[in-house]
């Protein structure tokens, strides 16, 4: 019968037959550095890969004491090391006992290389950047179905703004995945979204390399909607961030940045309102005062007291032209009483009845213009008059017509009013309260 073994002794056994195995103890493997992780203990853990394979690697605290350079992303190394395995995962893994820096991986190279390209056509520049809708009611997303960054979206989406979220399940990593993008752009710029999110979470350099690719960058700047970049973690930085009119660390953060906090929107309407409130009752306020002062300078009775005062005055300037020309007369009259001796009694009657002819002329003149200036100003007084009793609420009222006040104040519109509203009714020659059954409104 064949041996039972638990996994724990196969694991054991399997890590005793590598341990015994010159073939892969204290070996130098070549490869770069991917998927670079330094724990809070110090210990160090990444993938270490070329074309064809990789494998997971272990660097612990004590061995990278003695090293003489920093270990990082992208890095091409020699690693020298034995094969292990991690017994209670039954991981297979290297053991880096040292390492030598060989320069920069090839993939870093030409994501370098393509992000200098397109910076110097212009791509990456602020000024060509498009800006967000401030309220955009279709958002296109284009990820992968499955992935958090759907979940992500929806729940920002549910929470900030009711938009339509239509997304493109696009392939994010592998082969087809640069091309997949593309077409997922293209789709959501014809179906008219507003603006679109392109992401998908975080990786190493190979798991992101569809957004590394010049088609993808090409494609972002071509699209007719703005794009917001959402590529990996906050560390993470990609091609398709730059050529991106923004840039987002997480999905989650793009769709914040994407939809307006509809909370915060609610509180500007209602601080706008409490304005809009307020300025129209100052306006109200202030043309009522206007209309007392109004009222004030042109009631009848006012009025009234003014055709007297006018009257009055043009009887005094008649009387003391009349004294006037009495005067004149005495004085005249005079004269010719003193000179009448010096003067022939026929000259002197003759001069006398021209003078006194000449002032009868000038009384009756003066009698006639003072009597047209006041028919005139009392045409005026009567035409204004006219014009003041028109002006009268009080004459309104005379022609069936009624104030409406509500809480002491005249109101013309129903829209501050509601059934049970208690108003008052002013009329020509009183008031009545009164409490509203219906409000219609046209």
């Amino acid at each position: 019968m064949a041996e039972s073994l638990t996994v724990f002794q196969l694991n054991e056994r399997v890590r005793s037959i590598l341990g015994t195995s010159s073939g892969v103890r204290d070996v130098w493997v070549a490869g770069e550095i991917s998927n670079l992780t330094r724990h809070t203990s110090g210990h160090y853990y990444f993938t270490l890969k070329d074309a064809q394979s990789e494998i997971r690697c272990t660097l612990f605290k004590t061995s990278r004491a003695r090293m003489n350079f920093e270990p990082k992303e992208n890095m091409k190394v020699s690693a020298f090391g034995r094969v292990d395995i991690y017994v209670q995962r039954g991981q297979y893994q290297f053991n880096v006992e040292t390492m030598r820096s060989s320069g920069v991986g090839d993939l870093y190279l030409a994501y370098e290389e393509l992000k200098k390209k397109l910076g110097a056509e212009g791509l990456f520049d602020e000024s060509r950047k498009r800006k967000l809708p401030e309220f955009p009611m279709r958002v296109g997303v284009v990820t992968s179905p499955t992935g958090a960054a759907v979940h992500d979206i929806l729940t920002v989406s549910e929470r900030r703004f009711p938009a339509d979220i239509l997304i493109y399940p696009a392939l994010v990593q592998g082969e087809g995945a640069a091309a997949s993008v593309v077409r997922g752009i293209e789709l959501l710029n014809e179906e008219g979204v507003d603006v679109m999110i392109v992401g998908r979470g975080g990786g190493s350099i190979e798991d992101l390399w569809a957004f590394n690719e010049e088609k993808v960058a090409r494609a972002i700047v071509a699209s007719k909607a703005p794009i917001i970049s959402a590529v990996g973690h906050e560390t993470d930085f990609t091609i398709a961030d730059f050529a991106a009119d923004r840039r987002a660390p997480t999905p989650s953060a793009a769709a914040e940045i994407a939809l307006p906090d509809k909370s915060e929107e609610i509180r500007h309407i209602d601080a706008l309102a409490l304005r809009l409130a307020r300025s129209l009752r100052s306006v109200s306020d202030s043309m009522r005062n206007r209309f007392k002062i109004i009222d004030a300078k042109l009631s009848p009775k006012r009025a009234g007291e003014k055709v007297e005062r006018v009257s009055a005055f043009l009887n005094e300037l008649s009387s003391r032209a009349s004294a006037s020309l009495r005067s004149m007369v005495d004085r005249i009259s005079i004269r010719f009483s003193v000179t009448d001796a010096k003067l022939s009694p026929r000259r002197a009657k003759e001069s006398v009845g021209q003078y006194v002819q000449r002032v009868d002329d000038l009384s009756t003149s003066v009698d006639a213009s003072m009597k047209r200036k006041v028919i005139d100003s009392e045409k005026d007084l009567n035409s204004l008059s006219l014009r003041l009793d028109g002006l009268n609420p009080s004459s309104v009222l005379g022609r069936g017509y009624a104030i409406i006040q509500s809480k002491g104040r005249t109101t013309t519109s129903v829209s501050g009013m509601t059934a049970g509203s208690e108003i008052e009714i002013m009329m020509r020659d009183g008031s009545a309260s009164a409490e509203v059954k219906k409000v219609s409104r046209k």
